[in-house]
């Protein structure tokens, strides 16, 4: 990958929207992974105004820390950049508490916290006039559909999801992102229990990666027993999360019904 062309690409892409969509900046929520540090540099790269925001919701103290040490990364690199915390874990104890105990499941759970992410980072950017930018990447959002509906697949336009994540990690390495985000775990901070993304796929990303490819690909070779345990992880993935990558069914109605 020529790496520094696809930086300035995507950076002229983020430009140019920015000024036909008539707003003034970029809002982005930074977690302390690669893929928000990643999109929060490359919104910066364009000079124009970036809220990067810091939602910690019951936070393990290590990815406070690499969201609030990004930021301020951030902040002295480009001067348009302004970071800002918010708690939200005493809201999502409130929502907690306000729902029946019946629907208080882990995953609901989770997918909500990424909800109230979402809802946070709209005030946010409707009080600045800001788009919302999303941080997702080519296998989660198109592959496995490794997100939540409404959640962080709830934003204004996706600069990095047309890259895969090891492509990510490209780019981060060129724009100096600091070394604890570049090491860390991937990991989307839902569970209280700091589960990684691989252990809840039960692939990696370079194996997941490789299925998408290989799907896709029109000559298939044969496979061995874990490649073949890899592409069933990622097609039970895709299958069950399709409807997030689809748009919304709209049922028609025939013309002769409405005259």
């Amino acid at each position: 990958m020529k790496t520094q062309k696809v930086i300035d690409h995507i950076v002229q892409w983020l430009d140019n929207y920015l000024e036909k969509s008539g707003l003034t900046g970029f809002a982005i929520g930074v977690s302390g992974g690669i893929d928000s540090a990643v999109t929060s540099t490359l919104c910066a790269k364009t000079g124009k105004p970036v809220l990067a925001v810091n939602m910690p919701i019951h936070q393990a103290k290590d990815q406070v820390s690499r969201s609030e040490n990004h930021i301020a990364w951030l902040e002295k690199k480009f001067n348009m950049v302004k970071g800002t915390d918010l708690d939200l874990t005493p809201v999502f104890e409130q929502m907690k508490q306000s729902f029946p105990h019946h629907i208080q499941d882990g995953l609901t759970m989770a997918n909500t916290r990424s909800r109230l992410r979402m809802l946070t980072l709209y005030a946010f950017a409707s009080n600045h006039k800001m788009l919302v930018v999303g941080t997702g990447n080519k296998v989660e959002d198109f592959g496995v559909g490794f997100y939540t509906k409404y959640g962080d697949g709830g934003v204004d336009l996706s600069p990095i999801a047309d890259l895969m994540k090891s492509e990510v990690y490209e780019l981060g390495k060129a724009m100096g992102i600091i070394d604890d985000i570049l090491k860390a775990p991937p990991t989307d901070g839902l569970w209280e229990d700091e589960r990684t993304d691989e252990s809840q796929i039960g692939a990696t990303y370079a194996e997941l990666e490789w299925a998408m490819q290989y799907l896709e690909s029109p000559q298939k070779k044969a496979l061995t027993e874990q490649q073949k345990k890899v592409v069933s992880i990622y097609q039970k993935f895709h299958a069950a999360n399709k409807h997030k990558m689809e748009p919304i069914p709209v049922c028609l109605i025939p013309d002769e019904f409405k005259n």
